[in-house]
């Protein structure tokens, strides 16, 4: 039979739906890109006041801390935090929907106005349940909304504000296409991969492209340097590792006639442990110093640290799935049989204490629907009070006082 409390936290959700969908359509209609969040933090930070929660902006003013009403919250309890990020991508919307980015070349193309709008919807529940009596034991929330995930620094951020400050746990989810609406996916243990930037400068000597006897081509060097790292990284790391590079960004001269002086590559090298990474870099350093000599060019390799691989807890990721579960049923909580090779800077919170991020169906149709990252991405917003649903309920469980870790904590806060 289900509790009295979980009936009301689902009811509560349900009543705050058309104000959750408000907030995210707001959201999309005008997203800001990494480190650009100022007005969408602002937004966010009287929102969340006017419900008279304890509101606090990061000292970059991108990004917003929300706690319950101080009147309403128990500081000798550990806290367990909500995450979502808030930040955009620098894509051009291509969906015909009433709510369609207003700001040319920016969309919520990563379903960041979800994540958003779902722990909105989530910490507004249980607000209005403690106000209300209806909680069956008090909870210390702690609502996250970060800047900058997509740049993989807004949880440092976060946490450099102290933003982790007395947290127990903190749970996540990320929407997923991939999954049709009323499923969700778990992992325990690696979820994402490591995810660095990769940055190649190849300078040579420029000229006349009818000349191209006289000149150093970079070019020719950076086609070469490509394909070979295409080639050789499968055939250096062993085929049941896991390893992708990539290149996104080629910029060299603006001419069509002049051969230029200088190729610029950008990309990510993505990797599960940290052995295949050391080895990938090796491999690529080796590659560069190759062709740069057979080409009479040099080779510049700079790699950037980027998120760590997010390892889900246990026993987080065992609490969201029986929320997940008692809401949808536990035909429709699968778990994933191996890791994705996104990234996610939600790993960098998992260093500092325990938590899991959960995948959210959010398709009416898997089989056509728009990818993460695609101009054409889109939801089905019943997916929103799912969501939100499930990180109120993951939030009440994990705060429960039998709880052999709770118990623990409140002796020790109890002791002399």
């Amino acid at each position: 039979m289900t509790a009295p409390w979980r009936e009301q936290l689902d009811k509560t959700v349900d009543n705050l739906f058309d104000e959750i969908v408000s907030l995210r359509r707001h959201l999309h209609q005008y997203p800001e890109p990494s480190d650009e969040e100022h007005k969408t933090s602002m937004y966010l930070y009287q929102r969340l006041a006017d419900r008279g929660l304890h509101v606090q902006l990061i000292p970059s003013g991108r990004g917003v801390l929300a706690d319950p009403p101080k009147a309403f919250e128990d500081d000798s309890l550990p806290r367990v935090a909500l995450r979502a990020d808030i930040d955009a991508l620098r894509i051009q919307e291509a969906n015909d929907v009433p709510y369609c980015s207003r700001v040319p070349g920016v969309m919520h193309a990563c379903g960041h106005d979800c994540h958003t709008s779902m722990v909105y919807g989530a910490i507004c529940a249980l607000t209005e349940m403690s106000q209300g009596g209806l909680l069956p034991w008090p909870v210390r929330w702690r609502g996250i909304f970060q800047p900058a995930e997509e740049t993989g620094h807004g949880a440092p951020e976060i946490i450099a504000a102290n933003g982790l400050e007395d947290v127990q746990a903190i749970f996540a989810l990320h929407v997923d296409p991939m999954h049709p609406v009323g499923n969700v996916a778990t992992k325990p243990g690696v979820l994402t991969a490591n995810c660095d930037a990769l940055e190649v400068t190849i300078s040579g000597e420029g000229g006349h492209a009818a000349r191209p006897h006289l000149t150093h081509d970079p070019i020719a060097a950076a086609a070469q340097f490509i394909q070979a790292v295409y080639t050789q990284v499968p055939r250096v790391i062993d085929s049941q590792e896991a390893v992708v590079v990539s290149f996104g960004s080629l910029q060299a001269g603006e001419n069509p006639n002049v051969i230029p002086g200088q190729v610029s590559l950008k990309g990510t090298i993505r990797t599960l442990t940290d052995e295949v990474r050391e080895k990938t870099i090796a491999c690529l350093e080796r590659l560069a110093k190759g062709w740069a000599e057979a080409s009479q060019t040099s080779i510049e390799v700079k790699i950037q640290a980027g998120a760590p691989a997010v390892y889900n807890h246990p026993r987080a990721t065992a609490m969201i799935r029986q929320a997940a579960a008692e809401i949808l049923g536990l035909e429709h909580v699968t778990e994933l049989k191996r890791p994705s090779m996104g990234g996610e800077d939600f790993s960098h919170y998992l260093k500092h204490t325990a938590g899991t991020l959960l995948r959210l169906g959010c398709v009416s149709e898997t089989k056509n629907a728009a990818m993460l990252h695609s101009p054409h991405f889109n939801i089905d917003e019943s997916a929103l009070a799912i969501g939100a649903k499930i990180l109120a309920r993951s939030a009440l469980l994990w705060s429960n006082p039998s709880r052999k870790e709770n118990r623990e904590a409140v002796q020790r806060t109890a002791s002399p």
